[in-house]
């Protein structure tokens, strides 16, 4: 059954089943990574937007979006907007990145100076990219 089926807007996922549905250990690692590196917690919500509808996690530092994390079986995707004020730095670290991740943010299209990138987070190396980018957008505690 699919994440928003499971889980209709009146009923509200704890962390717990979110981390049960999604059955991956790069969960765990990316969201106790931002808790202890960044010092949030997520937010639980819920989104009608048509790419990805259903409750997701939102990860803020002030007002500062750090990432939105997709749920799904076996994986997750992972919003990470790379603004204009990070898109030069962007730029420099995509060589070191997966092919992965530097197809995806060649082919994402710049709206008002960035890019929206929706990061399938499906191993480590990949992780490793999501991690990366989200320094970008803030400073380390």
């Amino acid at each position: 059954m699919e994440w928003n089926e499971l889980y209709g807007k009146g009923v509200r996922p704890d962390l717990t089943a979110i981390a049960d549905y999604i059955g991956s250990p790069l969960w765990e690692q990316l969201c106790e990574h931002l808790e202890r590196t960044y010092g949030v917690s997520p937010a639980v919500e819920h989104s009608i937007c048509s790419g990805a509808p259903g409750w997701n996690l939102k990860y803020k530092k002030s007002s500062r979006a750090l990432c939105t994390l997709y749920p799904a079986q076996g994986f997750f995707t992972c919003l990470v907007s790379v603004g204009s004020k990070e898109a030069m730095e962007a730029e420099l670290l995509l060589p070191s990145c997966t092919d992965y991740l530097q197809e995806l943010y060649r082919n994402t299209r710049v709206y008002n100076g960035g890019r929206w990138l929706m990061i399938a987070v499906t191993s480590e190396e990949i992780l490793e990219d999501v991690k990366l980018l989200i320094d970008l957008r803030v400073k380390k505690k």
